[in-house]
C-alpha cells in the first residue's frame, strides 16, 4: 500500500511539473504511469489489421537523444518493446522499426531553466513494409540498459525471450521526464533532458494504420 501511495503522490506532482512546462500551451499530454507490459499488447479486433487512433505502444530508442546535443529535423529509430496482437495473431512482431524526428528543442536558458525535447513518431516498418503513422510520446521508462538485460534473456528463447529481457530491465519508473503540451518531453530538474540509448518511450498514434 506505501508503494502505490507514493506512486500516486508522484503521479500528482507530474501533473503540476507538466502544468508548468506546458504554461502558454493549449493543452497537455496526461501522462500513462503504468510501467510497460511484459507480455504482448493487445489490439482491438473490431477492425482487421487496423491499429486504431489512440493505440499506445511502447519502443525502445536505439540512440541517445538530449536537449543539449539533438537538433530539430534530427531522425532516430526506435523499436517495438513488446508483440502488438489481434485476435489471436501478431500484427506487429516485437523489434519492428519506429522511425521519429526531433521537432523541436528547447535548451535551458533564464527563463526557460528547463530542456526539453518534441518527439514526433511518422513510419513504422513491419516485416519490412513501410507505414506511414502519426504519433506522440506520453511516458518515458528508464532502463537497466543492454549489459544488464542480458543476464535475462534465455538461450534459444527467440524474440519474445529476448523481448521479456528487455523490459525485466525496465525500472517502471519515469526517465526524469515529464510531458507537457504536444509530446514535449521536459527534464524534471531544471536543466537538460537525456534520453539514453534503451530507454522506453510509450507513444499514442493519432492516425489509424492498416498492417492488413
Amino acid at each position: 500500500m506505501t508503494i502505490r501511495t507514493a506512486r500516486t503522490m508522484y503521479a500528482f506532482a507530474l501533473a503540476g511539473a507538466i502544468a508548468a512546462a506546458g504554461c502558454g500551451a493549449t493543452r497537455e499530454a496526461t501522462p500513462s504511469t503504468a510501467p510497460p507490459p511484459s507480455g504482448p499488447a493487445q489490439v482491438d479486433p473490431s477492425q482487421r489489421g487496423v491499429i486504431p487512433v489512440g493505440q499506445e505502444l511502447d519502443v525502445r530508442l536505439q540512440s541517445t537523444l538530449s536537449s543539449e546535443t539533438s537538433t530539430v529535423e534530427q531522425r532516430f529509430d526506435a523499436t517495438t518493446a513488446v508483440d502488438l496482437m489481434q485476435d489471436g495473431r501478431v500484427l506487429v512482431p516485437a523489434g519492428s522499426i519506429v522511425r521519429g524526428v526531433v521537432s523541436d528543442v528547447k535548451k535551458p536558458g533564464r527563463l526557460e531553466r528547463t530542456g526539453s525535447l518534441t518527439l514526433s513518431f511518422d513510419q513504422l516498418i513491419v516485416r519490412g513494409r513501410e507505414y506511414p503513422i502519426r504519433g506522440m510520446a506520453t511516458q518515458v521508462f528508464q532502463s537497466g540498459g543492454i549489459r544488464e538485460e542480458a543476464g535475462t534473456i534465455g538461450a534459444g528463447a527467440g524474440v519474445g525471450g529476448v523481448i521479456g529481457g528487455i523490459l525485466g530491465g525496465v525500472q517502471g519508473a519515469v526517465l526524469g521526464a515529464v510531458i507537457g503540451a504536444g509530446g514535449a518531453i521536459a527534464a524534471t530538474e531544471g536543466k537538460d533532458i537525456h534520453l539514453p540509448a534503451g530507454s522506453i518511450v510509450r507513444i499514442r498514434l493519432d492516425t489509424p494504420v492498416n498492417v492488413g
